[in-house]
């Protein structure tokens, strides 16, 4: 394994220290490093989605001729296309940037459902870009070696290079502030508070990542059959699922759980739901200000204010909570007509370590949701 620290000194002696992208945690450690250095001449900004970080990276090209890093995860390849072949491009502004892709789905290991796609195409669809790429070697002289060689050709040649990361290649790291408490809930707290708050004949769509496997382990122990839709991938896409089974079934309560990160990744989003202003969708954002499955990174979550966002995109009603007896109060406010609705909950980071994942597969998941929609 490369040591964070080690990768550090290899990437300073490229003249490579401005960093931006999404947390993954294929490289959960270096992701923790970066957001722990503060004073080792090095920037880090923490974008809300891969698309905005490719343009972040082009934007300090062109203001002072050196490479940035684009970090991602192999999903977020698909969301830097069209900066990729536009933006860019040798054909059209010739920018090189560096991106480091954690490699998920990698063919021929286990993974989660919504990686194998994606991990299967990884490499082929870089080639399909025109964009030149090495896997990250796991010896330090050859990895020097190999991020040298990939800034060189993206300098030389004016193009974006791809350095591929497999898990575990590099060490873990970890800092203080991962274990900071601020608010008096935690995530699965208000997810069972908001769970025993509906009467069951609600629709609930759930982002990805750890609100999805809290919610349908709750449902197990209630001894409910798990009927919500559980978004896996498609991070920041769950309102959107949620607003068009909205509209299709004006008769149905819908509520969405979604995440301060997510939502971010997908703000637009706030303002089409507010256009087509369906009565019947509850909006709520569980903010724990921070990336959680990839480490804790923080979110920009702390400079927005969700509740004043979705009054100016036309939602009919919002408001944040931080109690159990708050939000339980609040759950009775959104069950009105007049819709949508915005409720964010500020929660703590952190969950059970013995969490697991829905026993499921995303298919059957889908068909009982329909099953549910019709009943």
């Amino acid at each position: 394994m490369i040591r964070c620290e080690e990768l550090f000194e290899i990437l300073r002696k490229n003249y490579l220290t401005f960093f931006t992208g999404v947390p993954d945690s294929t490289f959960k450690g270096w992701m923790n490093f970066l957001a722990s250095q503060h004073e080792k001449g090095l920037t880090n900004i923490i974008a809300c989605s891969e698309c905005e970080a490719t343009a972040i990276a082009s934007g300090y090209y062109l203001s002072t001729k050196r490479i940035g890093v684009v970090y991602m995860q192999n999903s977020g390849l698909g969301k830097c296309v069209n900066p990729l072949t536009s933006l860019c491009d040798r054909e059209v502004y010739s920018i090189p940037v560096l991106l480091m892709i954690g490699w998920r789905g990698e063919p021929g290991h286990k993974d989660e459902p919504q990686h194998k796609k994606m991990g299967r195409i990884t490499l082929p669809l870089l080639d399909t870009l025109e964009v030149p790429y090495e896997i990250l070697p796991e010896n330090i002289t050859e990895a020097e070696e190999t991020i040298s060689r990939m800034r060189r050709l993206s300098e030389n040649e004016k193009r974006p290079s791809a350095i591929i990361i497999k898990p575990g290649k590099l060490e873990e790291y970890s800092f203080a502030s991962d274990l900071q408490r601020t608010h008096q809930l935690r995530r699965e707290e208000a997810i069972r508070e908001i769970v025993d708050s509906l009467d069951g004949t609600e629709a609930v769509i759930s982002t990805t990542g750890k609100a999805s496997r809290e919610l349908f382990e709750y449902r197990i122990l209630k001894g409910q059959s798990p009927r919500d839709f559980y978004t896996v991938g498609s991070m920041g896409c769950s309102p959107s699922i949620a607003l068009a089974i909205a509209l299709q079934k004006p008769e149905k309560k819908i509520i969405v759980l979604d995440g301060d990160g997510a939502a971010l990744m997908q703000l637009g989003t706030m303002a089409t739901i507010g256009n087509y202003s369906p009565k019947n969708l509850c909006h709520i954002i569980l903010d724990n200000g921070s990336y959680e499955s990839t480490g804790g990174q923080p979110t920009v979550s702390n400079t927005v204010d969700f509740e004043k966002v979705a009054i100016a995109c036309g939602y009919k009603f919002a408001e944040t909570v931080k109690t159990k007896v708050d939000l339980k109060n609040a759950m009775e406010k959104i069950k009105w007509d007049g819709g949508p609705k915005m409720l964010v909950v500020k929660v703590n980071k952190g969950s059970r370590e013995n969490l697991g994942r829905p026993t499921t597969s995303p298919n059957d998941n889908k068909e009982e949701f329909i099953r549910h929609l019709e009943s």
